[in-house]
């Protein structure tokens, strides 16, 4: 176990942060763009296995928007290392394009007058209660 202790603690340092306030800060906000860009990868996987299909739910685009800033503002802040900087420069585009795209989307579902559920655009049918659905959200004839 002497390798972990090591690993942890080092020429007096925890994790190589010396302990000056700003260091542990950006440090902080690395590891912590770290973890939430990571997170995105169980969001994924446990969405797509309650589906059985290849799911990418809005939660992974908000996970991923927050992980590439803040791992962008370590990297402008602290590291100034002009790979990790360019990395994640742009990254956010497309992520805010899908969230712009999943938006959309959602303000186009039409409420069902029978039960009140929010049924995908382009539906002739509400999938909860059968109703038959118009363009406007009323009641067909």
């Amino acid at each position: 176990m002497d390798w972990l202790t090591h690993l942890v603690w080092h020429d007096g340092k925890c994790l190589g942060v010396d302990g000056n306030f700003w260091t542990v800060f950006w440090k902080g906000i690395g590891w912590l763009g770290n973890a939430v860009f990571f997170s995105r990868f169980f969001v994924q996987w446990q969405a797509t296995e309650r589906k059985r299909q290849v799911v990418v739910p809005v939660l992974f685009w908000w996970l991923s928007l927050a992980g590439s800033l803040l791992l962008l503002s370590y990297a402008v802040f602290y590291n100034k290392d002009y790979v990790v900087i360019f990395a994640y420069a742009f990254t956010w585009i497309p992520y805010i394009r899908n969230l712009m795209i999943h938006h959309r989307h959602e303000e186009r579902h039409l409420a069902c007058p029978g039960c009140g559920t929010s049924c995908p655009p382009q539906s002739n049918f509400c999938s909860s209660c059968g109703t038959r659905l118009t363009a406007s959200g009323e009641k067909a004839p």
